[in-house]
């Protein structure tokens, strides 16, 4: 699978993240997704919890809850509430540099 991002294409990740033109700031949103997004995923399969459930459980489509996993849409924060709140996960601001490490 590639991707196409302003007119160059990726094939893997590393590809992007070193010939890439993004900026500095582009490449921290791309590392929050991932974080945020594998997070999710991690707590979702730890409780044990299918997409369909979890969809249940938030007020969602599965199909949405797919989406969000697979990167393929950005979430507003309200639905962040909602697909984290079943998984025991709430959002934090926190002064920069003195984040948690999501792991």
């Amino acid at each position: 699978m590639s991707i196409t991002i302003k007119g160059d294409t990726f094939t893997t990740f590393d590809d992007l993240w070193e010939t890439s033109n993004l900026t500095q700031a582009e490449k921290d949103e791309i590392q929050l997704k991932i974080a945020l997004v594998g997070k999710l995923i991690e707590a979702r399969e730890q409780k044990g919890i299918t997409q369909k459930r979890l969809a249940e459980m938030s007020g969602l489509k599965q199909p949405a809850i797919a989406r969000l996993e697979r990167m393929q849409t950005t979430p507003q924060i309200d639905t962040l509430f909602k697909v984290l709140k079943p998984l025991g996960y709430t959002l934090a601001i926190v002064p920069d540099g003195q984040a948690q490490t999501v792991d």
